[in-house]
C-alpha cells in the first residue's frame, strides 16, 4: 500500500523535550537513517505534512517547531532568542532520536541553523544540505550590508503595519509571486491561522534580529565541516531569482567549499510548493 499523508501522521510519534530556556516540540517518523528537517520563516512540524510522507520509507524524519514557534514555548517568551540556540537545539533534539551523526536538510531559516549546528557541534551531522540559507555573514562588503538593511526594513514594516503590510516586503525579499508561482497539485492547504499569524509575529520580531546580530564567522561551518568530515550541500531553488540574498548566499557558501550549488525545484519554498519532487532531489543527494 503507498504511503499516505494520513498514513504516515498515524505512525508519527509527538514528543517533548526540554532545552535551557525551552520546551521542545518534535514528531518521528519512518525508518532508516535519522533525517532531521528544519524550515524556514513561520514553518513548524506541520509544514511538512506533504513532504514527510514520501521520505519515511527511506528515513527516519524528524521534524520540529523551533523554540517560540506554535507548541514549543519559551520560558520567557518576550526574551530575545540567538542562533546558537537553535543549533544547541539541533543537537539535543538529535541526542534524543540517533547515536551516531544525522543527515539534516535546512530551508532558509533551518539552513542558517544547520550551519551554526556543524560550526558549533562537529560531528554531529554526516551531511547538511544549505538550501539558500538566510545568513548575511556569508557575503562580502555592499552585498552584506544589503541583506541586512533589507532584513532590517521588513521589521520596521512589521512594526508599522503588521503582517499585512509585512507580507509584500517578504515577497519581494524573496522573489516570490503568490499569483503565478505554480505547486504541485493535492496540497494540504495552509490557511493563516492564528497560530501561523503569531509564528510569523515572532519569525519577523524576534528571529530577524537572531539573524542581523548573529556573529558567526562564514569560515567557521566550513572549517568545522572539513576537520569532522561532515558534508555540506548548498542548495538554490531552481526558479529563485539570482537578485534574491538567499540565493547568492547559498551561491557564496558553495564558493567557500570550492563546490558548485544543487538545485531544488521550485524557487525559496520550493520544498513545501514540490513536496514529491523535493523528496526525489533529497533522496538521490543523500543516497550517495
Amino acid at each position: 500500500m503507498p504511503t499516505t499523508a494520513a498514513s504516515t501522521a498515524a505512525a508519527t510519534r509527538t514528543r517533548t523535550l526540554a532545552v535551557p530556556g525551552a520546551t521542545l516540540h518534535f514528531q518521528v517518523a519512518g525508518r532508516g537513517p535519522v533525517l532531521l528537517l528544519s524550515q524556514s520563516g513561520e514553518g513548524d512540524a506541520d509544514r511538512t505534512v506533504d513532504l514527510v510522507p514520501h521520505l519515511t520509507d527511506t528515513f527516519t524524519v524528524v521534524t520540529y517547531d523551533r523554540r517560540g514557534l506554535s507548541r514549543s514555548t519559551l520560558d520567557d517568551p518576550a526574551g530575545p532568542v540567538t542562533m546558537a540556540e537553535h543549533a544547541d537545539d539541533v543537537a539535543r533534539l538529535l541526542a534524543e532520536v540517533t547515536d551516531g551523526p544525522a543527515l539534516m536538510a535546512g530551508f532558509s531559516m533551518g539552513a542558517a541553523i544547520g550551519l551554526q549546528a556543524v560550526a558549533r557541534h562537529p560531528g554531529l551531522l554526516s551531511t547538511l544540505i544549505a538550501h539558500e540559507p538566510v545568513m548575511p555573514n556569508l557575503l562580502a562588503g555592499a552585498d552584506r550590508a544589503e541583506h541586512l538593511a533589507e532584513l532590517t526594513a521588513i521589521q520596521d514594516v512589521h512594526a508599522t503595519g503588521g503582517l499585512q503590510a509585512a507580507f509584500p516586503a517578504i515577497a519581494r525579499h524573496l522573489g516570490i509571486d503568490p499569483s503565478h508561482d505554480e505547486t504541485e497539485d493535492g496540497l494540504t492547504p495552509q490557511p493563516l491561522t492564528p497560530r501561523r499569524r503569531a509564528n510569523f509575529g515572532f519569525f519577523i520580531g524576534t528571529e530577524f534580529t537572531a539573524v542581523t546580530t548573529d556573529a558567526l564567522d562564514p569560515a567557521g561551518p566550513v572549517r568545522a565541516a572539513a576537520q569532522s568530515g561532515t558534508r555540506i550541500i548548498a542548495a538554490t531553488g531552481r526558479t529563485t531569482r539570482p537578485t534574491v540574498h538567499t540565493y547568492r548566499c547559498a551561491l557564496a557558501l558553495a564558493a567557500r567549499m570550492g563546490t558548485e550549488p544543487v538545485e531544488f525545484p521550485g524557487g525559496h519554498n520550493g520544498n513545501t510548493a514540490f513536496p514529491r519532487a523535493t523528496a526525489q532531489t533529497l533522496k538521490a543527494l543523500l543516497g550517495r
